[in-house]
């Protein structure tokens, strides 16, 4: 088992963590319907890239 040589520094430490902060997520809005979804997923009423891509429940 590896075991470090000696105790990180504060320094270490932090730069190491500062890569750890959480960034917003990226959102898309739909062209055809104008709602907000994940960007390369569809939107809730079945549209990708602006053209029907999948049919929902109340069609």
């Amino acid at each position: 088992m590896a075991v470090q040589k000696s105790k990180k520094t504060p320094s270490k430490i932090g730069m190491r963590r500062s890569h750890d902060s959480l960034s917003n997520p990226a959102l898309a809005i739909e062209q055809t319907t104008g709602e907000t979804h994940l960007r390369h997923h569809i939107s809730p009423t079945g549209f990708y890239k602006g053209k029907k891509v999948i049919a929902t429940k109340g069609e």
